[in-house]
């Protein structure tokens, strides 16, 4: 296979194996705490555990793979993500798998930053929208199928077995990276920004820890508060550290490009209202229109459906509208298929949700590979490192500001209505919320210049062949004008 079709695939796969871990765990939750013998209110400490480590580990993986190579790097983040998984299928208690959990999110922290790093090393710019394609897929495919194949998998067979069938995953792609990613690193690695890494891993935790336990109910909100304000003072404080060192664990300086800071800025508002979904639609679904929660996964499972149908056309949409465009206009649509959803109802044909789901979930895809690949169009090699990282840290509080957008607004909605429990008609606003939130990306994107990423996504090529085209029937009717001219003097 191609190089540029088989490392997308490496990538692709080791992502794959991480976003859908970290979301079919939710339907597990009972029969692993019945197993080893707690609560599963307790077990969700699992979950934001994993959540915390990956926050916290995250700004130092450009540094990391700049230091060690990427490839070195990207296969050592699947090992340790394996180890966890075997510590989770192996735990007795609740400490052990708490400790086993927080070792994927170490895994899985440096996987997706330093997987985009070893495609942007290692493709040519020309080939990135198609690279990015295959990588978006996974981020959009694992939240939805992981809840249903975790039920399915704790029904049928044994919950243990959602941790270890990622061993053959990860031994598969661990070898492949070994034996296809060439061993690129940085020749002279910066210094590490340890102080810079203290402050923005406990600002990033705490953001990224309230906001998520905010829509677990796990924690009062005085307490998630607190989390979400000590988190932002943290960052504060970095920011004003990070103007006054040469390398930054998380480089701001970067959101000076145009593409990139529409990226980061556009892209946040984006995946905040594109980020609630994965939590809205199962509790509608489940708690609203009472279905299983492996009936329900087969519904939205059409939001993965659309994402894959779109991996072969997004290349060749980008090329012909151009980045701006495109993601201007892409970001409207999608926030009306995002809106639609505040129309389901008990009494909606299951078929109309999956078609609204599908085509939906084709914008939504094709959004997110445009927006990843533009952060990029103008970062040089040298500031890739920063790059990645910074555009994970971002992808990361998004999701979690998602949930609790999400969140907030239902129990808004209940409390507005004086309901104590959840029905369908109160996710309706919700789903409008997050909508409209999402809608706002369009703004920033329509802000980047006309031509942004052209020589990434092929435009620039279609447009001087265009101009070509012009100029050379411009000439043949110059000259056609001549010897006609010619012709009638003679005459």
């Amino acid at each position: 296979m191609d190089k540029q079709r088989l490392l997308p695939l490496i990538v692709a796969t080791a992502l794959f194996m991480e976003n859908m871990d970290s979301t079919v765990i939710a339907t597990s939750l009972p029969a692993i705490a019945a197993d080893i013998g707690t609560s599963p209110l307790t077990l969700k400490l699992a979950i934001t555990s994993y959540l915390l480590s990956l926050a916290v580990f995250i700004p130092a993986s450009g540094w990391t793979a700049d230091r060690f190579g990427a490839r070195l790097v990207f296969s050592a983040a699947i090992a340790v993500f394996m180890a966890g998984s075997i510590g989770c299928a192996l735990s007795e208690s609740v400490a052990g798998f708490v400790f086993a959990r927080t070792l994927q999110g170490i895994g899985g922290a440096m996987m997706t930053p330093v997987g985009r790093l070893v495609l942007l090393r290692s493709i040519d710019k020309s080939a990135l929208v198609n690279a990015m394609a295959w990588v978006t897929v996974p981020a959009l495919v694992g939240p939805v199928i992981g809840p249903p194949l975790g039920g399915f998998i704790t029904t049928y067979f044994s919950w243990h077995w959602i941790f270890l069938i990622n061993i053959p995953i990860g031994l598969l792609g661990i070898f492949m990276a070994l034996r296809y990613i060439d061993p690129i690193k940085s020749e002279n690695p910066e210094r590490f920004d340890l102080y810079g890494m203290v402050l923005a891993g406990v600002g990033l935790a705490g953001i990224a820890f309230g906001l998520s336990v905010a829509g677990l109910n796990l924690l009062p909100w005085s307490v998630v508060a607190a989390l979400v304000a000590i988190g932002s003072i943290s960052m504060t404080l970095y920011v004003t550290h990070a103007r006054r060192t040469s390398s930054p664990v998380l480089d701001f300086g970067l959101l000076r490009l145009p593409t990139m800071r529409a990226s980061i800025l556009g892209g946040f508002l984006f995946r905040l209202g594109i980020g609630s979904l994965p939590f809205l639609l199962p509790l509608l679904m489940q708690v609203g229109f009472g279905l299983s929660p492996f009936h329900s996964g087969l519904v939205t499972f059409g939001t993965a459906a659309g994402a894959m149908g779109m991996k072969t056309l997004a290349a060749r949409i980008i090329r012909t509208f151009g980045f701006r465009n495109l993601m201007t206009i892409n970001a409207v649509i999608s926030s009306i298929f995002l809106a639609a959803c505040a129309l389901f109802t008990v009494t909606t044909p299951l078929l109309l949700i999956v078609i609204i789901l599908v085509v939906g979930g084709f914008f939504r895809s094709l959004e997110f590979t445009a927006i990843n690949t533009v952060a990029y169009a103008e970062v040089e090699p040298p500031q890739m490192s920063r790059a990645t990282t910074l555009v994970s840290v971002n992808q990361q509080l998004a999701v979690s500001a998602g949930v609790a957008v999400g969140a907030f607004s239902v129990e808004s909605t209940m409390w507005f209505r004086h309901v104590n429990e959840l029905t369908a008609d109160v996710f309706a606003p919700a789903f409008l919320v997050v909508s409209v939130i999402s809608v706002a990306s369009a703004f920033l994107f329509w802000r980047m210049p006309d031509d942004a990423g052209h020589e990434i996504s092929g435009r620039k090529a279609v447009e001087i062949s265009s101009r070509k085209g012009a100029a050379k029937e411009a000439v043949k009717a110059a000259s056609q004008g001549t010897q006609d001219a010619r012709d009638q003097r003679l005459g």
